[in-house]
């Protein structure tokens, strides 16, 4: 196999490997794809998004992935045993290769974790893993701080590196192994993976272009796409025009007025699914004193209409939300319900001395999530009413992300997918107190804290009594939305079209991450 680089406009020395294979069941296929944007960077540990594990899921392979049915699949991981209290063995795939050529061992598993560990963004995550221990070339034991029940939910997230491949310095000598947030490194232009995918062209904001790897080692999927051509089309009514006229095969984020106009399209169809990703805004208490109020965080969650939003701007495309936790997660608690009322607000602002209002800036992504921009134009309007006087941008996810992570704005919208399927991640990322150290609070914006809430899910997550468990991150839901450390809005559903003979029903879900290796098209 050859190895390669090759120069592109926007990315220096993006590295590729192998060429297009053909398929194992059916004739070699292209699929183009009009994402409403492409990923942020290369380095999978540098941004966690769904944009970037969507790459992940192309171009490199988890140890376990999710099922439809939320299930665990091997992958790179054949089988896992509990050894001990604190301790999991897991079997690796043998005969496995990276894009480089180099083979797939224990030793990159223990390489990917201990840079997660090191991410800025993955680290909190990470934090219950004491270690990672190569015991042979295709055995790795991963031992936990104290018991730890979601051992397997983290190896979702383990989508080993080639750690001979990112290891050494660069002609500039920097370590190719760094993580740069928003920067300029080898990892964000650089890819070897063991995915079904190798990257062969990418220029930032325009499109991705990939081949299908001779080498890869599932055999057995009767995926058949040889060639994706990935092109961000960031605006809905363009994206949605794109699939209709047949200028692309595949788009995410179809919007919920045009849900009808795809269903009843003669050359393309429409696969919706339930989601569980929370929309909402985040306060920042450092910027604003107003917002350090709990009665004014009140005020604010009581003058957006939740199910207003959810029926007309959404056309019943979401669920309205009070808790992180939609149905079905550990820690939903089914007394939480949304509780708009205008007046209330009204009396809080001037319980807070507050009457008279302020104003503020808010910062909202115009291509991220279905129907963003005019979400957050509406939540501006209706905290009009209590005389929060807000200055709105909004921007493309690109630009979006980097201005989000200087924090200099006063409200700013996030959604947040849990992809260990589990309550804790809500809270660990989105409300936990700021600790640079442990990462904890790492997209917590608005700078809330809340010790008491922080200890309680904590503990809930070294208890193995599942029942119990459940129990505490319930109440942790019910203090969160008393103190209102995050402005819930809904969970977003999900909703995909595809031209006719793509058949993307079995390999989407509702991680919004498809598994495009496993895609079959049959035109």
């Amino acid at each position: 196999m050859t190895f390669k680089k090759t120069l592109l406009a926007s990315v220096i020395g993006a590295v590729v490997a192998g060429t297009a294979m053909l398929p194992m069941t059916a004739s070699a296929e292209t699929l183009r794809i009009g994402y409403s944007a492409d990923p942020e960077t290369l380095d999978i540990h540098e941004q966690l998004s769904g944009g970037m594990l969507r790459l992940s899921h192309l171009a490199f392979d988890p140890l376990v992935r999710w099922t439809k049915d939320f299930q665990f699949e091997p992958r790179l991981a054949t089988e896992w045993e509990q050894v001990d209290e604190t301790t999991t063995r897991m079997t690796l795939r043998e005969g496995v290769t990276f894009h480089s050529g180099n083979e797939f061992t224990a030793k990159d598993v223990v390489w990917t974790i201990e840079r997660l560990k090191e991410s800025p963004d993955y680290r909190a995550i990470f934090e219950p893993v004491a270690s990672a221990e190569a015991v042979d070339d295709y055995t790795v034991e991963i031992t936990t701080t104290e018991p730890y029940p979601l051992l397997l939910n983290l190896a979702t997230y383990i989508f080993p590196m080639d750690s001979e491949f990112y290891t050494g310095e660069t002609d500039d000598g920097n370590e190719k192994a760094e993580i740069v947030k928003a920067g300029n490194s080898f990892a964000s232009r650089n890819v070897s993976g063991t995915g079904p995918f190798i990257i062969t062209e990418r220029r930032q904001g325009v499109r991705v272009d990939f081949e299908r790897f001779e080498d890869y080692w599932d055999t057995d999927s009767e995926g058949n796409v040889s060639k994706i051509i990935l092109t961000p089309i960031a605006e809905n009514a363009s994206r949605v025009a794109a699939l209709l006229s047949g200028g692309v095969d595949f788009i995410d984020a179809v919007p919920p007025n045009d849900l009808d106009r795809v269903r009843e399209a003669n050359d393309a169809h429409l696969v919706e699914i339930a989601g569980t990703r929370i929309i909402g805004f985040q306060l920042n208490e450092e910027r604003v004193e107003a917002f350090q109020d709990a009665r004014v965080r009140q005020a604010v969650d009581l003058a957006v209409n939740q199910e207003g939003i959810a029926d007309r701007l959404m056309r019943g495309f979401a669920t309205p939300a009070a808790q992180f936790s939609p149905e079905g997660y550990s820690g939903h608690n089914p007394d939480l319900v949304p509780r708009y009322d205008v007046e209330r607000a009204k009396e809080l602002m001037a319980e807070a001395g507050y009457e008279e209002g302020f104003s503020v800036d808010m910062i909202a992504p115009n291509n991220r999530y279905v129907n963003d921009a005019q979400i957050a134009q509406a939540v501006a309007n209706m905290l009009a009413q209590i005389n929060i006087n807000v200055n709105l941008r909004t921007m493309p996810l690109a630009q979006y992300w980097p201005e989000y992570d200087t924090r200099e704005s006063d409200i700013a919208m996030i959604g947040w997918h849990a992809d260990t399927e589990d309550t804790a991640n809500f809270f660990q990322y989105l409300s936990f107190c700021i600790d640079e150290e442990t990462g904890a609070g790492q997209y917590n914006y608005g700078s809330y804290c809340n010790e008491e809430i922080d200890a309680l899910v904590t503990a809930a997550d070294s208890e193995t009594d599942l029942e119990k468990r459940n129990e505490m991150l319930s109440e942790a839901e019910a203090m969160l939305y008393e103190d209102v450390g995050y402005i819930m809005l809904h969970w977003q559903n999900l909703a995909y079209g595809a031209a006719d003979g793509i058949e993307i029903e079995p390999v989407v879900n509702a991680l919004d991450f498809p598994y495009l290796g496993d895609l079959v098209i049959n035109r």
